[in-house]
C-alpha cells in the first residue's frame, strides 16, 4: 500500500489579508509618529482663571513657562516664547528645565529677553544642571527617572547670572518679597525635588497673612513639597516637570508623571491636597491651588508629544468668589 503525505498549503487570501494588516499597522504607526513629531512643535497658549486674591482686588496676570529644554537649533520655540511679551503679564514664573544642551544658555536668554523687563521668578530643574542622555523610553512607564552620574554638567551658573541681571529672582531654596502691579507677593521656591536638591526647611514657615498673594514655586511637583507649601497656606503653587505625560491616551489622559503626583493632575489646575488623597473635607485643612504646566519642550532623544501639545499658560488671578 502506498502512503501519501500532504504538504500544507497557505490560502492566498489569508496571506494577503495578513500582509495588508501588517502594512496597515506599519502605516498607522508611521502616521502616529509623524503626528507626534509635528505636535511637539505646535505651541499653544492656555488661559486659566484662578480665584486666589482677596475680595476687591483687581486681576493679576501671571505667565507660567516651564520645560523649555532649549538647544541652539530651536529657533521656532525661541521666537514663540519671545512673542509672549505681547501679553504684558504682571509676573513671569519659569519652573525650570530651561536647557537641553551645553551651549543653550544664550538661546534661553534670547528666548526670554523680551520678558525680562517684566517682574519674574524662577527655579531650576535637573536638565539645567546636567545635559540629557538617551534613556530607554519604556523605563518612564515603570518609575520616575533617575539621575545618571555620567551626564555632562551644564553651565547653569551662567543662566542664573543672566536671568538675575534682568532683575528676576532665583527661588531655588529661597524666598522673595516683591511688589507686582501694586500688590505685595510673598513667594518661596525649592531647588529640583526630582534630584533631591530641595531644602524646604530653609524656607518653611507660614506665609505672611498680610501679603496679597502667597505663591509657591517648584520644578517637580513631588508631594512632600506640595504638602509642605499647602500646610504653610500657599494660595497658589506652580510646577512643571511632568510634560503633561508627554505621550497621552486620548480621553484617558496621562500614563505617567515622572514623580509621585497622580496622573489626574499631570497638567492643568487642581487643588492640593486633592480629593484623591486622604483628606477630611469637614476639617479645616487649607487647600492650595496647584497649576502644573505641560511645558514647551521635550528631551532631544524623545522629540515627540501625543495628545499633549506644548504649552505656556496665562493665569489670571482674580478675587475669591
Amino acid at each position: 500500500m502506498r502512503s501519501h503525505t500532504t504538504t500544507p498549503t497557505c490560502d492566498p487570501h489569508t496571506v494577503n489579508r495578513a500582509s495588508r494588516g501588517l502594512l496597515g499597522a506599519a502605516a498607522l504607526g508611521a502616521a502616529g509618529l509623524a503626528y507626534a513629531v509635528a505636535e511637539a512643535h505646535h505651541y499653544i497658549l492656555r488661559r486659566i482663571t484662578v480665584p486666589v486674591l482677596a475680595e476687591g482686588q483687581a486681576p493679576l496676570r501671571v505667565l507660567h513657562l516651564s520645560d523649555l529644554h532649549l538647544t541652539p537649533r530651536h529657533n521656532g520655540r525661541i521666537a514663540w516664547v519671545r512673542s509672549l511679551a505681547a501679553l504684558q503679564p504682571d509676573l513671569v514664573v519659569v519652573t525650570g528645565d530651561f536647557l537641553a544642551h551645553p551651549e543653550a544658555v544664550p538661546s534661553a536668554l534670547k528666548a526670554l529677553e523680551s520678558l525680562l523687563s517684566r517682574p519674574g521668578v524662577f527655579v531650576l530643574g535637573s536638565n539645567d544642571y546636567f545635559a540629557p542622555r538617551f534613556v530607554r523610553p519604556w523605563l518612564y512607564l515603570t518609575a520616575p527617572s533617575e539621575l545618571d552620574v555620567g551626564r555632562t554638567p551644564l553651565p547653569w551658573g551662567e543662566l542664573v547670572k543672566g536671568l538675575a541681571s534682568g532683575g528676576w529672582h532665583d527661588l531655588s531654596n529661597a524666598r522673595a518679597r516683591i511688589e507686582v502691579a501694586g500688590r505685595d507677593l510673598d513667594i518661596r521656591g525649592v531647588d529640583d525635588p526630582h534630584i533631591e536638591r530641595d531644602r524646604y526647611d530653609l524656607v518653611q514657615g507660614r506665609f505672611d497673612v498680610t501679603a496679597d498673594l502667597a505663591l509657591g514655586v517648584t520644578h517637580a511637583p513631588y508631594l512632600r513639597v506640595l504638602d509642605a507649601m499647602s500646610a504653610d497656606r500657599a494660595d497658589l503653587i506652580l510646577a512643571g516637570h511632568t510634560h503633561g505625560g508627554q505621550i497621552c491616551v486620548p480621553v484617558f489622559g496621562a500614563l505617567v508623571t515622572n514623580c509621585d503626583l497622580d496622573t489626574a493632575r499631570a497638567k492643568g489646575l487642581s487643588r492640593h491636597p486633592s480629593d484623591a488623597q486622604t483628606w477630611d473635607s469637614s476639617a479645616e485643612t487649607h487647600r492650595a491651588y496647584l497649576h502644573v504646566s505641560a511645558g514647551l519642550g521635550t528631551s532631544p532623544y524623545a522629540p515627540v508629544r501625543f495628545a499633549c501639545p506644548p504649552e505656556a499658560t496665562l493665569l489670571t488671578l482674580t478675587a475669591r468668589g
